[in-house]
């Protein structure tokens, strides 16, 4: 059976996992620990707790329990003290302050949630990312680098602060993977972070795995404004330390509705090119969440538009049985 790792965090990396997990794989997933807005930055903030954010949607993608107890780590309150926040979030949270260690939070919560496959938390160190752009300006933190969305300078270098070291567990599900996909996702938000933790980038460089990179179907305003797939491709490069093997890009069209309010939020459709890459028709016809941020409790645009789980599975597994 194939050894199939993930690595990111948020919807992206949820999409990835949902549609993957129906199929013969030993799937797996490092999970980026640097989130740090909504919810999970409060939690955070308030309780000392590593972020919960990325690490539950990816225990749910996962998830082979009735559906309710997925709902339930999805639910977030509208109002009263705890509106803003996830229910998964909590429980997660509180886990973490019962038990003995955090990999007993991982386990309770997949036990919990039937979850097929290894999720595994990149690092158990408390850290926040970092940005430094070419105008010279610095954020730190993964929620402020989020929500910078008037920033129209590329970002020159990212950074932890404080260094960590990884999850041992990470390092060696990475050596034994056969395939390592990466993205879709915010590239700056939810993949380099994971990459920037020490051990990582050294255990990609000496793993025997083929890399797949999914792109993005839009841009992401504030980190990768004007991008086309050849900026992502070698921005990503550069914290990998080594080649791509297979890049993923959508031919599919989106509506002109979508690329009208993407454009309206300084976000555009990626352009690929790259001869390279795959095409294929990546897109989900559904038009998600748009949110107004005045009227939403965790303050951040939401997607509207994302890649279709079973479209890109089918996608997928061509490449890994090729």
């Amino acid at each position: 059976m194939k050894k199939v790792t993930v690595i990111g965090g948020g919807t992206g990396t949820f999409v990835v996992l949902s549609g993957l997990k129906k199929y013969p794989l030993d799937l797996g997933v490092i999970v980026s620990m640097m989130d740090s807005g909504g919810s999970t930055g409060k939690l955070r903030d308030q309780l000392g707790v590593l972020p919960p954010g990325d690490l539950r949607q990816c225990l749910v993608a996962l998830s082979e329990a009735p559906m309710l107890w997925r709902k339930l780590f999805l639910y977030r309150f509208e109002n009263g003290d705890l509106g803003g926040h996830n229910f998964g979030n909590i429980f997660i949270s509180a886990l973490e302050k019962v038990s003995k260690n955090y990999s007993e939070v991982v386990k309770t919560a997949a036990y919990v949630l039937k979850t097929k496959g290894q999720v595994i938390p990149v690092t158990f160190e408390k850290t926040h990312l970092c940005v430094e752009y070419e105008n010279g300006k610095f954020l730190k933190g993964e929620g402020n680098i989020d929500e910078n969305h008037l920033e129209i300078s590329r970002i020159k270098n990212a950074y932890l602060d404080p260094d960590v070291n990884a999850n041992p567990e990470a390092i060696e599900r990475i050596m034994k993977s056969d395939f390592i996909i990466v993205g879709p996702g915010d590239l700056y938000t939810s993949i380099i972070p994971v990459l920037l933790t020490n051990g990582i980038k050294n255990a990609i460089k000496k793993s025997r795995a083929k890399i797949i990179y999914i792109l993005n179907l839009m841009t992401k305003s504030g980190q990768t404004v004007g991008y086309r797939a050849s900026d992502h491709v070698n921005d990503l490069k550069r914290y990998l330390g080594c080649d791509i093997n297979i890049v993923v890009a959508n031919k599919g069209r989106i509506p002109a509705s979508v690329v009208n309010w993407y454009e309206s939020q300084h976000e555009h459709v990626v352009a690929n090119d790259l001869p390279q890459a795959i095409e294929a028709d990546m897109v989900d016809r559904k038009i998600f969440m748009k949110s107004n941020r005045e009227k939403i409790a965790d303050p951040l645009v939401r997607s509207i538009i994302r890649h279709n789980p079973q479209k890109l599975a089918k996608i997928l597994l061509k490449i890994i049985y090729a």
